[in-house]
């Protein structure tokens, strides 16, 4: 009798262990399943950091699934670092239920930082609508007050900002190498009121060919730019400015040419909106003086012309994707037959659950390549593109389409065996 006692004890013992255990995870089973919805719609971001750090929330894959979409975009910020966003649309029950959080990285901000960063001002926007999830006994809310103290440091540089920059890189094989040399400078200050940027820059490229039995065939190309922008606010919509552009270039025949245009932009939508939408129409007219390496095929070796150019250019980041498009043209007084037009466009929309479709091109239409060479270009400089050719045109074209599905939620992390790549953004 004493061993069926203990035996009835035992499975007791058990079976309450187990009921606990089971009622344990299905009340925390409950809980989970309760977490809130989120769609996170970002590109660039390091989405598995993101899942690691922010794990009281269910993430899911269509946004037609979410409680909460959160559009996330950046610009470059006048400080050399950018400004990031995150739009946060509230879904369903949380209709209506909107906000935008903003933070600006510095230029010497690593990857680490920028995402880490990242995480904390996605963690602030997600506590309004997670406070009325079943999770919010399980949160905690921390304040650092060790920057309190602190006094406030003036800026020595007033606001400049310096970058330098070059990049070099080979390659090659048994009958061919190429030397590739690049280098930029950069200063630039960005206040509310005003805007400038000054770049210089160089490059230079170097390929050899070895033919068999023939001397080796060698090309150069050199380029050198400056460029600087000058632009004045005037109100929330409406700014002035000053565009100066010189530069060298073997490829495009020019020993020295340089621009100076006048300019002035209006954008229908306020600039403070610049990360969600723009409108913009802008007007440029001004002078350019063009020194020629050789004699051009209107028969000159220099020339002062004044040109006009008109640019108008839409941008919108929504929850059901963007659009992207300009267009702009430019042509010469002296002659006005001699013009371009340039069209750009870029769309990715979500057509219907899970199906995303993204599509890109543009093209030119050219009449105004006053500095093509009059002795034209060699078989070999078209070939290898040493030298510009005349054209009536370019153009390019992309074209791409996705497909999902199976379960909505995608909250788990597992890199093991991910050599394809790892991605960090800033």
């Amino acid at each position: 009798m004493k061993s069926y006692f203990k035996l009835f004890f035992l499975f007791i013992i058990l079976t309450e262990g187990i009921f606990i255990k089971g009622y344990s995870q299905t009340d925390s089973m409950n809980i989970r399943n309760s977490a809130l919805k989120v769609f996170i719609d970002c590109n660039t971001c390091d989405i598995e950091f993101i899942k690691r750090k922010i794990d009281f929330v269910n993430y899911v894959r269509d946004t037609k699934e979410a409680q909460v979409h959160i559009l996330f975009t950046r610009q470059v910020a006048g400080n050399g670092g950018r400004e990031y966003s995150f739009v946060f649309i509230g879904e369903k029950e949380f209709t209506g239920k909107n906000d935008t959080l903003k933070f600006i990285s510095q230029a010497d901000n690593t990857s680490d930082e920028i995402r880490d960063r990242q995480v904390q001002y996605l963690k602030i926007g997600l506590m309004p609508y997670v406070s009325h999830t079943k999770l919010v006994d399980k949160l905690n809310i921390k304040y650092d007050n060790s920057d309190d103290k602190k006094e406030i440091v003036k800026d020595k540089w007033n606001s400049w900002v310096f970058r330098l920059s070059s990049n070099t890189w080979m390659n090659g094989e048994s009958s061919y190498s190429s030397f590739n040399l690049w280098s930029n400078i950069e200063v630039k200050k960005i206040t509310p009121d005003w805007k400038q940027i000054y770049r210089l820059g160089n490059s230079f490229r170097q390929s050899v060919f070895k033919i068999e039995d023939s001397p080796d065939f060698v090309t150069l190309n050199r380029s050198y730019d400056g460029s600087a922008l000058i632009v004045k606010s005037l109100n929330g919509q409406w700014s002035a400015g000053l565009k100066i552009n010189t530069g060298i270039s073997t490829y495009n025949n020019y020993d020295l040419d340089m621009r100076l245009m006048p300019a002035i932009e209006y954008n229908f939508f306020p600039y403070k909106e610049s990360s969600v939408k723009q409108f913009t129409i802008r007007f440029e007219s001004g002078y350019e003086y063009s020194n020629y390496t050789d004699t051009t095929i209107f028969d000159k070796l220099t020339e002062n012309l004044l040109l006009s150019q008109l640019s108008i250019a839409y941008k919108i980041n929504k929850k059901w994707g963007s659009i992207n498009t300009s267009i702009s043209g430019s042509d010469y007084w002296h002659d006005l037959t001699k013009y371009d037009i340039n069209l750009y466009s870029s769309l990715s929309i979500r057509i219907i659950k899970g199906l995303s479709v993204r599509l890109s091109g543009g093209g030119s239409f050219l009449r105004n390549q006053l500095s093509l060479r009059k002795e034209g270009a060699s078989y070999e400089d078209i070939l290898l593109r040493q030298q510009q050719v005349a054209t009536d045109y370019s153009y390019f074209m992309s074209a791409g389409l996705s497909y999902t599905f199976g379960s909505i939620y995608n909250n788990i992390v597992n890199p093991r065996f991910d050599s394809t790549r790892m991605y960090f953004s800033n």
